[in-house]
């Protein structure tokens, strides 16, 4: 990453990036095991899963097709695509770490309908997946895709645009593992002109599915996106991400609850268009059924790249019905926004219902298409600067020290 007008730093908040995926095969794209009898089990330890079995040495295998263990005293190596199967389940322990080949697009790991990866951390031994490269940038690797049987708005059978797996389904309920003190770097891997992976892509996730405290930095397209599903996300940091941080379209219904947001000054790598949160409910048809109606609870959108503005702190479109309660878009002290909230789009207009919004800086005014109900207030300390420390005020957006665990570094423009 590119560190330029900018003092050494401290910590405060968390970032991450993922990764994604490769080549679509037969193979890979497998209808969900619905006679597996662990299909929908959900596992409360690592000790609950049946019949796991550790991984024979250090490279992960293109499929998984058996319950396999990584375990903490190994480092692993992911040189092309992985595939977790229908009925498998790709189980982590604490403090793992897996570094990914870097500089070619088949780098990733996939999880299938009907598979599981189980990865839970702790905020003193986290899981961690970054880049082989011994000066890692932005795009090393893939990313990590998941795909569930939960509703989507478009179709039972679609396979996902990265990785080739099918998604999409009627069982809401649905349960793909657990990520939980995890962090994800060095993602976004370019296919072509028009396919990059994201570092967690989430394609028709149900509510069972256990995501918490994440973190995903450094990633060259979106930090997070979600395809429909209803997964709840709660405790997750994205910083430096080229594109959106937070991403979502085809009906997703979820709650993602404490997000925080930045760009670093000095990350100058980016999209046309980046944004903090970018909605969609269906990009050619938006009343597509189900309607994309998130939740965002205590959410921060912080630009402190004088140089990149964010094109907005949130454009939710395409027909989206959005609330978000206590957000604060930021720009300290000379970042900029280009809009605060965007609902104008030429394929549907989205509305959003505001609880508890605040601006501080030149975060830009709105653009009204859709709806925006509520308002904004001003302030003047949602987030404080001493150097390169950055703090938050308690109950205004997103609460930072939750992220401490993974030691995030700011950069602050003059």
């Amino acid at each position: 990453m590119k560190l330029n007008n900018s003092k050494t730093l401290l910590l405060f908040a968390a970032t991450i990036t993922f990764f994604s995926c490769t080549k679509e095969t037969d193979d890979v794209i497998t209808k969900p095991d619905t006679q597996n009898p662990v299909s929908n089990t959900v596992f409360n330890s690592i000790n609950d899963i049946p019949n796991l079995t550790e991984l024979s040495g250090t490279e992960l295998p293109t499929k998984i097709s058996s319950n396999t263990k990584l375990v903490a005293s190994k480092t692993y190596q992911l040189n092309g695509p992985v595939v977790v199967k229908s009925g498998a389940v790709l189980a982590i322990e604490a403090g793992t770490t897996i570094k990914a080949k870097y500089g070619t697009t088949d780098v990733y790991i996939a999880v299938e309908r009907g598979g599981k990866i189980f990865a839970r951390g702790n905020a003193f031994a986290p899981i961690r997946f970054t880049s082989s490269n011994p000066t890692p940038t932005v795009g090393d690797w893939g990313g990590l895709s998941i795909a569930g049987n939960a509703e989507n708005n478009a179709g039972a059978d679609v396979t996902s645009e990265v990785a080739g797996i099918l998604y999409g389904g009627t069982t809401n309920d649905d349960y793909s593992g657990e990520l939980n003190y995890v962090i994800l770097e060095y993602t976004g891997a370019r296919i072509n002109g028009e396919q990059e992976f994201n570092g967690l892509s989430l394609y028709s996730v149900g509510s069972k599915t256990v995501l918490k405290n994440i973190v995903i930095r450094n990633g060259a397209d979106d930090g997070i996106e979600f395809f429909g599903g209803n997964v709840d996300v709660e405790n997750l940091f994205c910083q430096n991400i080229a594109d959106d941080m937070f991403d979502f379209t085809q009906g997703y219904t979820g709650t993602v609850t404490n997000a925080f947001g930045v760009r670093n000054n000095g990350f100058d790598q980016k999209t046309e268009d980046p944004r903090g949160i970018e909605g969609d409910s269906n990009d050619s048809d938006a009343s597509a059924k189900p309607i994309s109606r998130p939740t965002f609870n205590n959410v921060t959108i912080l630009n402190l790249n004088t140089t990149t503005p964010l094109k907005a702190g949130a454009e939710i479109r395409r027909g989206t019905q959005a609330t978000i309660n206590n957000i604060l878009f930021a720009a300290v002290p000379n970042a900029s926004f280009g809009n605060r909230i965007d609902t104008d789009d030429s394929k549907g207009n989205g509305e959003v219902v505001l609880s508890g919004a605040y601006a501080q800086g030149n975060v830009g005014s709105d653009k009204v298409g859709g709806t925006i109900t509520g308002s904004v207030t001003d302030t003047t300390d949602g987030i404080m600067v001493s150097g390169n420390t950055v703090t938050s005020k308690a109950g205004v957006g997103a609460d930072l020290t939750k992220f401490a665990w993974s030691n995030p570094v700011f950069w602050v423009g003059n």
